[in-house]
């Protein structure tokens, strides 16, 4: 009973990756919100909090996001084997896809419906990258102080003014958050800096 179980688990979890990265166009800030939607929403196997950590953790990781999300997500719920089923479920999709285009792709770039639905999925793709921003903005506001604000107007300003690194800003980030919490747990303490 419990190996039958673990088999419907490890199916649901496959096959519900398999289905986000198979219909999913434009990068892993598109997973993200799916990913989301589909195992804290719907299965309520991780909740909130505990997705962001996850997704600023994969952000920080070397590689692309929605394979870091995956294979950290897969581990959460069933360790090394859920992370084995999440990156197959990830990185299929994808393989099958680019294997079949890169047979036809002299054609298939030439032709100008497919160039016109490829732009049109770039405006699509940036509406659900803003989404994910304003969702991970508006999730537990009530905990965030102004360091939050200032750490977010200060990366988005080093990125795009800047030109400066993601790696320095994630980095910069998680130095600030680091400090900041450290600043408070010295003040809940009662001791003075």
């Amino acid at each position: 009973m419990i190996v039958r179980e673990n088999l419907k688990f490890y199916a649901t979890l496959f096959w519900s990756t398999f289905y986000i990265s198979l219909f999913t166009f434009g990068g892993g800030y598109v997973i993200v919100p799916l990913l989301r939607k589909r195992f804290v929403d719907r299965y309520h196997w991780i909740d909130e909090e505990e997705m962001i950590d996850l997704i600023a953790i994969a952000q920080a990781s070397p590689g692309p996001l929605a394979v870091n999300v995956a294979i950290l997500v897969g581990y959460r719920l069933k360790g090394v084997v859920g992370s084995i089923v999440t990156i197959l479920a990830t990185i299929l999709p994808p393989f099958f896809i680019l294997s079949i285009i890169s047979t036809i792709y002299s054609s298939f770039i030439k032709n100008t419906y497919i160039n016109g639905m490829l732009k049109g999925m770039q405006a699509g793709v940036a509406a659900v990258i803003l989404s994910v921003v304003l969702d991970m903005v508006k999730e537990g506001k009530e905990e965030r102080n102004n360091t939050f604000y200032i750490v977010l107007v200060a990366a988005f300003l080093a990125s795009f003014l800047f030109q400066i690194n993601v790696a320095f800003i994630i980095i910069g980030a998680a130095f600030t958050g680091g400090i900041n919490e450290y600043q408070k747990k010295r003040k809940r303490s009662g001791k003075r800096l």
